[in-house]
């Protein structure tokens, strides 16, 4: 019987689900009228660099404060209807084993919890759909139901990561010595560090390393792989042309309509 006291940390892009969930998130908004043609093929070439060799901590800098200057102005309300269409792109990804695997932990007693440096909202909105415990993402803050474009809380990418798994092990009284969590990429070396219970899923080649050195659980799901040749990958963005990257989504959108505020 599991320890009540641990919980299991999920990341979400290549570990929950194969690929990365931006790309879902920008056609939803291209057919919303936020983003344009040129932006989803940038973002789908984006999308793909990632899927072959992760992410860098320059470019997801620039994301963060493009996302943060985007957002600006923008409802709530206006991103959270396009939850249907995000869905319906993100679901079909979900790796079966690994949901197995989460709804093992619950069934052990350990809540389970997402962890992502997308958005707070993603985080919450899939978490609920696939019956987890919650999920923790890049909080922006809101005044009278506007993005205000500055940030509410760590950014959850890297240390941020860390930071934000043990603010709520302190708030729920989670033992971390004796959570668990998994992760494609060394970017999250600081929050696999942070459990007892380490996994790397899908694990670019520092991930794995570290991985194989420390004894780590390493699973494998991801389709794609890393093996894939670069004229493979610009094929692929051909037949993914007509999508675009979630973070990408709130990149300075093309107003199509007048503001209702």
């Amino acid at each position: 019987m599991a320890d009540p006291r641990g919980a299991a940390f999920f990341d979400l892009d290549k570990t929950l689900i194969e690929g990365s969930s931006a790309i879902h998130f920008g056609r939803a908004a291209y057919r919303a009228g936020m983003l344009s043609r040129r932006q989803i093929l940038s973002d789908a070439w984006a999308n793909i660099r990632f899927r072959l060799n992760g992410s860098t901590d320059e470019g997801t800098e620039e994301l963060k404060q493009r996302i943060l200057d985007a957002i600006a102005g923008w409802r709530v309300l206006d991103l959270a209807r396009l939850a249907p269409d995000v869905l319906a792109g993100v679901l079909p990804l979900i790796y079966k084993d690994m949901l197995d695997e989460a709804y093992s932990h619950q069934d052990a007693g350990r809540p389970v919890f997402i962890v992502t440096a997308a958005s707070q909202e993603l985080a919450d909105m899939l978490a609920h759909v696939l019956v987890l415990d919650g999920g923790i993402g890049m909080r922006s803050e809101v005044r009278d139901g506007v993005y205000t474009g500055r940030s509410a809380g760590p950014f959850t990418y890297r240390d941020g990561k860390a930071a934000a798994i043990r603010e709520l092990a302190a708030e729920r009284g989670i033992d971390l010595t004796e959570s668990y969590a998994y992760s494609d990429s060394e970017s999250d070396l600081p929050m696999l560090r942070a459990v007892g219970h380490p996994v790397a899923v899908n694990p670019d080649s520092e991930l794995h390393r570290v991985a194989r050195a420390e004894g780590w659980r390493i699973m494998r799901f991801d389709k794609l792989g890393r093996r894939i040749k670069l004229g493979a990958a610009v094929g692929a963005l051909g037949l993914i042309g007509g999508t675009g990257g979630y973070l990408a989504a709130r990149a300075r959108p093309r107003r199509r309509f007048p503001k209702p505020w």
